[in-house]
């Protein structure tokens, strides 16, 4: 695709977030102009400094709740985007079963508002952030997208699942936005310049920071949920994306959609690998990446762990014209570098 006069300017919600940062830098290299939607519940705002190191420039950034509708009305009136990519949500597992309702509101409540105001304001390209959750512990692996979604272990998980039929019924009814939505696995890494990376809020839910963690010192070990599944080394298994990679797809996607004839449209696409590591793995790969040893302990089995999920990528190297470039140990050093930065 070919981008010429003005950058075309893209909303991206939750643009200060983990992936969205990344894809806000993604964005500009490939000659948009990203607009930031991010009240900052969910991230901070060093990262709009890290964009700025790595860019040269500071990015347009509202710092508001997309689920305000007369703000939403005023940003699309006066930004007039060609396209959304909606990251914007709570993301807490844990938390969404203690607070169903904070997760039902805050995660569906402003993607039908994004359709809504879509059409008002003559916006038809919408890239939606979904999640392999919804496809539970699936019966065969590797995971297509045409593997049946499954009861979701989580409120999380579920407003995903609920996120991607509101679209699918939305488009049905013809209203004009060509949608995309991505079904990512496992995020990681940061930029290789060590200047955004994953910021979580309290105690980490996911492996790569906990590892980071407790090798900067910060935690003193790191529990390893159970080493008795039907996997390798008894571990489970996922596929681990890096996030540059992720942020890349996202794009992909962006210029998939424009080239698009105008139209309803909607489809769904698994960003991976294509490739299962155990748990025990990605450790002995930090380790061999960084020279850095990891206390770790073996624990008992967690509630509501799936053993193991990674992706069957062909529908996203066919559509998207997309694959991971990144390696695990690359993905590895890249965490390491930013936690060292923050320490």
């Amino acid at each position: 695709m070919t981008l010429s006069g003005n950058s075309p300017k893209i909303l991206v919600t939750g643009g200060a977030g983990f992936i969205g940062s990344h894809t806000v830098v993604s964005l500009v290299n490939a000659g948009f102009e990203p607009v930031i939607i991010d009240d900052f519940s969910n991230s901070e705002r060093s990262a709009l400094d890290g964009l700025r190191a790595i860019l040269g420039h500071d990015v347009t950034c509202y710092p508001v709740n997309c689920n305000d509708a007369e703000i939403m009305a005023d940003i699309f009136r006066k930004e007039a985007p060609i396209g959304v990519i909606h990251f914007a949500a709570n993301k807490a597992v844990g938390e969404s079963v203690a607070k169903p309702l904070k997760y039902y509101r805050n995660n569906l409540d402003p993607l039908m508002l994004l359709l809504e105001l879509m059409p008002q304001f003559s916006v038809q390209n919408f890239v939606f952030s979904s999640s392999c959750t919804v496809y539970g512990q699936p019966a065969q692996l590797p995971v297509t997208e045409e593997t049946p979604r499954l009861p979701a272990q989580s409120p999380y998980g579920n407003t995903k699942a609920i996120g991607e039929d509101i679209i699918r019924d939305a488009i049905a009814a013809q209203i004009p936005v060509k949608a995309l939505a991505l079904r990512y696995f496992n995020p990681i890494g940061a930029h290789p310049s060590a200047e955004i990376g994953e910021l979580p809020l309290g105690v980490p839910a996911n492996l790569v920071p906990f590892i980071t963690q407790t090798a900067a010192g910060i935690r003193s070990s790191l529990t390893v949920y159970g080493d008795d599944y039907n996997t390798p080394d008894g571990t489970c298994i996922r596929d681990y994306i890096d996030v540059v990679d992720l942020a890349d797809a996202h794009v992909q996607a962006l210029k998939k959609l424009i080239e698009a004839p105008a139209g309803a449209s909607y489809d769904v696409i698994n960003i991976g690998t294509g490739r299962g590591e155990t748990v025990l793995n990605v450790i002995r790969t930090f380790e061999a990446a960084t020279g850095v040893k990891v206390n770790y302990v073996i624990g008992p089995r967690r509630a509501g762990d799936v053993e193991q999920v990674y992706a069957d990528v062909t529908k996203a190297n066919r559509v998207l014209e997309w694959s991971a470039r990144r390696s695990l140990a690359e993905s590895l050093r890249d965490a390491w570098n930013w936690q060292k930065k923050l320490i």
